[in-house]
């Protein structure tokens, strides 16, 4: 149902727009051919300015948000993890060694495990008319494309938040269309990850991988950000690459800190964790 203030909106969109249209149809002139004389609306190099920084700030933060109010959706599950991990059967695509090569088809176990965790949680979306635990990932190829790839096997959205990089990055193809955002700023990308949130999934991952993990265990240490299940993805893979009980022999983390995540090998194992918590 429409109400006054969606009415009142529209009006101004419209008139907005046709201000913009009719500013485009007006005699050449030396004042009208000056860029003093463009509307700011409509005169990209002005956006473009150092200065108007804190409104793209705000532009890219709110773009995403209204649409995804816009959608109904109220909760999200984060999945992160390498771009670089290929589907079980494909050849690695990032390696530069056979080492590498090797490494990285044998971490391809986790890109299934990663689309089967989505499908999981996006079996139950389906029971709040797709209001809750939404998947969310960055929206690339590797892990990202798995936990994209589980929920539309299961005919679920799902969102996808990229961004701008010096290597062109095409969303995958599983992202649903109306739920793909793009991102110029890191930093109000990482606010959209982590304002819906509801549980934060890692998977096996390179330095993105790892700094979205610290900085969102970080505002759950800090309380910045309610405790939710927090899974890593591969026992083995995680107790190589850091040595977590070291930070707390060493004084650096608190020994509770240690009880913020969960090590689990298996979708089924990180899902259990989630409908435990939540007691669904």
């Amino acid at each position: 149902m429409e109400t006054q203030d969606d009415k009142g909106g529209w009006k101004a969109l419209v008139r907005s727009r046709e201000d913009v249209e009719k500013s485009r149809h007006i005699p050449v002139t030396p004042q009208t051919q000056s860029p003093a004389y463009k509307l700011a609306i409509d005169d990209k190099d002005f956006l473009y300015r150092e200065e108007l920084r804190p409104v793209r700030l705000q532009l890219e933060l709110l773009k995403p948000e209204m649409l995804l109010q816009e959608r109904g959706i109220r909760s999200t599950v984060v999945m992160f993890g390498g771009a670089r991990i290929p589907e079980p059967g494909k050849e690695a695509w990032a390696a530069h060694n056979e080492e590498q090569k090797q490494n990285l088809e044998a971490n391809s176990r986790y890109y299934e495990e990663a689309r089967e965790f989505a499908r999981l949680v996006s079996q139950y979306s389906a029971s709040t008319y797709f209001r809750e635990m939404i998947i969310v990932t960055g929206g690339g190829p590797g892990v990202m494309e798995a936990g994209n790839r589980g929920a539309d096997d299961v005919g679920a959205p799902s969102i996808g938040l990229n961004i701008v990089l010096p290597h062109e990055q095409a969303p995958n193809a599983f992202v649903t269309p109306g739920l793909c955002f793009n991102f110029h700023y890191f930093a109000i990308r990482k606010m959209h990850f982590l304002m819906r949130a509801k549980a934060v999934a890692v998977f096996p991952g390179g330095f993105g991988t790892l700094d979205e993990m610290f900085e969102s265990l970080t505002l759950i240490q800090t309380k910045r950000m309610e405790p939710m299940p927090f899974l890593l993805f591969g026992r083995e893979f995680w107790s190589k690459v850091i040595n977590f009980p070291m930070l707390a022999e060493q004084g650096t983390i608190s020994p509770e800190d240690l009880s913020l995540f969960h090590h689990i090998d298996t979708a089924q194992e990180g899902w259990d964790i989630v409908r435990a918590h939540y007691a669904l």
